[in-house]
């Protein structure tokens, strides 16, 4: 089966940061004749010349044309069928209590029967001689059995070695088997948009499939959880390629085919090779990923709060809140500071911050880089180890503080009403007319104007007499249960 794009239980979008960076190498034999490429020739001056400058070459280029009749045969070998069986249980016809009342009511069900089990069709490929398939986590989820079947039609019982939900990936050992041909893990970062690609899989339980397309773009977001990173490609595939290898034209795979676009023709997801190659030794060794946390909550920046930030352009990732005690709040990270880099790595993106940081396992300690009042800072933060979803969102929330309105006042120079609140902040109770505030909403309670904490509507009142008109403010708010940065006009008179 193949996943639509919607998203599903894998993780929260504001996911206390985490995961393992460990690598796994391959490569594959080319699939023709090298294509010519440009070639620098070896200088005759004599060795004890020193050059003069040096000569950087292009990256090689990719071929127009391949056989691609060739490439299929080699690859088939490795892509394997998965049948994945689903127990299903029901009840003999329905009883008239449960018709009027609800299947509590009164107890009196019909007998649970053995309805025929459910199947699930999927692919994976072969990634060790001695039996060891990679495919995706939803084609095997609650299966209580799992068969593959090779391209020389053997099949074999597999064994569910390791699953990592979140990023949509399972092991499998086939048992006894042994010999069989491996599919050579390529490299997704040095994936270009626009080369070629083979998808090869079990659409609709047919059998092997191949499909030719290109690598429509990378680093695709689709909402399926805080890791998203997808190859998306033209290359078609539909239900039961799931799990199958998207290979380059070199025969290595480079993706893992997972979803697709409902509705839509010619746009297809793969999660990049890298991921997998980074989790793969822990889903072999342990049967799961562990993860570290960085411990905070983070925001995009748009161009309103890059202004109010004074940011060149709107990159990096908002700190919002912090954990406390958390490896983030222990390193000196501060609400307010923007994120641009992990371990050197630029931050373009907020969504991409979770990613950088899933690369680390707990205990690892990762270089931060933030600007803070137009200052760049690096930081070293150690992880902590990410704790279940559930646990995870019990620790980020937190008692709300009652909010009992008192002296209910205006802020003219922002155009807000506001009121104070039990304990610290300002509460706002509406906008007046003509308002141009769209980055706070009724309810909203303001913590910091430019970094100036609020305790009360005084306090707001003088912190708001300091701003500059025409200015834009980087108002710190508490919505709900979470704490997140809005960028506030101050408008001129």
């Amino acid at each position: 089966m193949i996943q639509a794009v919607s998203p599903r239980t894998r993780a929260s979008a504001l996911a206390l940061l985490s995961l393992t960076a460990l690598s796994l190498g391959g490569c594959g034999q080319q699939a023709h004749a090298t294509p010519p490429s440009t070639q620098v020739a070896a200088a005759a001056a004599a060795p004890t010349t020193p050059p003069v400058s040096t000569v950087t070459l292009p990256p090689a280029p990719v071929p127009a044309t391949f056989d691609v009749a060739a490439l299929s045969e080699r690859v088939r070998p490795m892509v394997v069928n998965i049948t994945a069986t689903h127990e299903s249980r029901g009840r003999q016809g329905l009883d008239p209590f449960e018709f009027f009342f609800g299947p509590h009511g009164g107890g009196r069900l019909g007998p649970q029967i053995q309805r025929p089990p459910q199947t699930a069709l999927g692919t994976g490929f072969i990634i060790d001689p001695s039996g060891y398939v990679v495919t995706n986590e939803h084609v095997i989820h609650d299966a209580s059995g799992v068969r593959v079947r090779l391209a020389d039609e053997r099949e074999f019982e597999a064994e569910v070695v390791g699953r990592d939900p979140k990023l949509d990936l399972a092991l499998l050992h086939l048992k006894g088997a042994s010999g069989l041909p491996v599919a050579p893990l390529g490299s997704s970062e040095q994936l270009r948009v626009g080369e070629h690609v083979l998808a090869v899989g079990n659409p609709f339980g047919l059998g092997h499939t191949v499909t030719l397309g290109i690598v429509s773009a990378k680093a695709r977001a689709i909402g399926a959880g805080p890791y998203d990173d997808f190859i998306q490609t033209d290359a078609s595939i539909n239900p039961g390629n799931s799990g199958g290898p998207l290979f380059n034209w070199r025969g290595e795979v480079v993706g893992i085919n997972t979803a697709i676009r409902a509705g839509a023709n010619g746009i297809g997801f793969a999660i990049p090779v890298d991921a997998l190659k980074d989790v793969l030794p822990q889903l072999r060794e342990k049967g799961y990923v562990e993860r570290g946390k960085l411990g905070l909550l983070f925001q995009p920046i748009t161009r309103d709060l890059a202004s109010a930030l004074k940011l060149d352009a709107p990159k990096g990732a908002l700190v919002a809140e912090l954990e406390p005690g958390g490896a983030a709040a222990r390193a000196g990270i501060k609400p307010g500071d923007v994120i641009v880099a992990v371990n050197d790595v630029p931050v373009h993106h907020a969504e991409e911050l979770p990613r950088l940081v899933a690369r680390n396992p707990p205990g690892s300690e990762i270089e931060v880089t933030v600007l803070r009042a137009q200052k760049r800072h690096e930081i070293v933060a150690r992880l902590d180890a990410l704790q279940d979803e559930a646990s995870e969102a019990a620790s980020r929330a937190r008692p709300g503080q009652g909010a009992r309105p008192e002296r209910q006042q205006s802020a003219e120079k922002l155009g807000i009403q506001v009121s104070d609140v039990a304990g610290d902040g300002v509460r706002v109770d509406g906008f007046a007319r003509g308002s141009d505030v769209q980055e706070l909403k009724v309810g909203d309670v303001i913590l910091e104007v430019n970094g100036t904490p609020i305790k009360d509507v005084a306090g707001l009142r003088a912190a708001i007499a300091k701003l500059k008109e025409g200015s834009v403010a980087l108002v710190k708010v508490r919505r709900g249960k979470a704490v997140q940065f809005a960028a506030v006009p101050v408008p001129a008179r």
